[in-house]
């Protein structure tokens, strides 16, 4: 039986009646001091010249923040230090992270007071920048437990009660997680290393997990075949916003600075038929 983490009472709740699901939340404030790969803490990184994570957060009204302002408080969070070839961790920029989480919140009414699922949140820049945006609830979902110990730790720096964590595999989700959560919100892999067809995966487990809508980053290039799957699986998509997604050298294989990638921001309605 899965055991899922229950943040209010300290209790825990039998969510998959068949079998062991392949996930484990995470307690928010249950850190694991020393693990790999966690960045260092805002005020070693910032000398305390600027204000912390946790001041921005109160004197900002969370609710009615400006784009500006929601940028800057993501500018606060800490991302990898160490990323993952295999995983293809690269971090979502403040900026673009920022723009996502307005449109979503005023465009589509789908954060506020709404659950949120963040699939493969990395460092928690998307499900942070929701709760800010008044999100009932956020919870992050990633396979890599030093990620998620720096997503713990920028949780407490913002002093947030509204988000929590699973680590898991996204692509081993049963069917028992179907239609929990309002909103998905993600930037997943785009598969083009070594996890080719990943995207689609990611997709695929968003619809099923979302009630309303999925919103998602995916390389302009593979727009045609994503298309070609939300026809198939009669899933409404509308392509947002064609953004420039600047990939810095983040590896050793990297010849460039950086580099900029042809992204689109895409919402697709839950109302679904998948096969």
């Amino acid at each position: 039986m899965s055991r899922v983490y229950n943040k209010r009472d300290q209790s825990s709740h039998l969510l998959a009646p068949h079998g062991e699901a392949p996930w484990r939340f995470i307690p928010a404030g249950a850190r694991q001091p020393g693990r790999g790969g966690a960045a260092r803490r805002k005020s070693e990184v910032r000398g305390g010249a600027r204000s912390g994570p946790a001041e921005l957060r109160k004197i900002i009204n969370m609710k009615k923040l400006k784009l500006k302002e929601l940028e800057s408080c993501l500018q606060q969070v800490d991302t990898f230090e160490n990323p993952k070839l295999l995983l293809e961790q690269y971090p979502t920029r403040p900026h673009i992270a920022a723009c996502m989480l307005y449109t979503i919140h005023n465009t589509f009414d789908d954060i506020e007071n709404k659950t949120i699922a963040d699939l493969g949140c990395g460092c928690g820049m998307l499900s942070i920048g929701s709760a800010m945006l008044g999100a009932g609830f956020c919870v992050g979902l990633d396979i890599d437990a030093d990620a998620l110990e720096i997503f713990n730790s920028n949780i407490e720096d913002f002093e947030l009660t509204n988000v929590n964590m699973v680590q898991c595999d996204i692509c081993s989700l049963s069917d028992s997680m179907s239609d929990t959560f309002d909103t998905v919100i993600m930037n997943p892999p785009f598969g083009t290393k070594h996890n080719k067809g990943i995207d689609m995966i990611f997709l695929k487990t968003a619809l099923q997990m979302a009630k309303t809508a999925v919103y998602s980053l995916h390389k302009t290039s593979t727009r045609e075949h994503i298309q070609k799957k939300a026809a198939e699986w009669e899933v409404k998509m509308e392509v947002l916003a064609e953004l420039r997604f600047d990939l810095p050298a983040s590896y050793k294989f990297h010849k460039k600075k950086s580099v900029d990638i042809e992204v689109d921001f895409i919402r697709f309605s839950a109302k679904k038929v998948l096969n």
